[in-house]
């Protein structure tokens, strides 16, 4: 029985050492050498404090802000912990409600907007925690965002133009635009 056990234990051991210890030491310390913002969050500051992450939506509901995609995750919006969409199918009744509502709040937010609502904007992403919009759902709001911040138009689309990222290698993935980059640097001209 001594002869089953002891190796069984060495090996249990050593493999607990190099999963648990020296593996993730590595991979963190490669991460951290080869991708130093993405392995520390890619955390966005303002004035020497973070104010979130450009990898992770936020919530914003005031109208001189540009509001995210909506998030599916729960008990709370954006919760990293809880990644995921909602899984509603596109005939479930509870979907169909969602996004009526989320229509009515865009809506009510800029009730002489007569553009057509992007599908982003009132549908969440498959994460449940996307920190980007299309550039179509940034122009829709503009108007919005320049008449509650008391901003010129172009000023407003200039900063949206800024913000754009381009798809991946040209061709991968969609344009885009970080909202929480995006709204930080409205507060910034909104000082001046």
């Amino acid at each position: 029985m001594k002869t089953l056990l002891r190796p069984a234990f060495v090996l249990f051991v050593l493999m607990t050492v190099l999963t648990g210890i020296v593996y993730p030491l590595a991979v963190t310390g490669i991460a951290k050498a080869a991708f130093p913002d993405q392995a520390s969050g890619s955390l966005v500051f303002r004035d020497g404090k973070p104010v979130g992450s450009a990898l992770i939506g936020q919530s914003f509901s005031d109208p001189k802000y540009f509001w995210s995609r909506p998030s599916a995750t729960s008990p709370m919006p954006y919760n990293g912990l809880s990644s995921g969409g909602s899984n509603l199918g596109p005939l479930n009744p509870a979907l169909t409600d969602a996004v009526k509502t989320r229509i009515d709040v865009l809506k009510a937010g800029d009730p002489t907007n007569a553009l057509p609502i992007p599908v982003d904007l009132v549908t969440a992403s498959a994460s449940g925690l996307d920190p980007h919009i299309s550039l179509a759902a940034a122009h829709y709001q503009a108007a919005r965002v320049a008449r509650a911040r008391g901003l010129a138009l172009v000023t407003v689309q200039s900063l949206i133009a800024t913000h754009t990222q381009d798809r991946w290698l040209g061709v991968l993935g969609e344009v885009r635009v970080n909202v929480l980059a995006l709204n930080l640097d409205l507060d910034r001209v909104a000082v001046r």
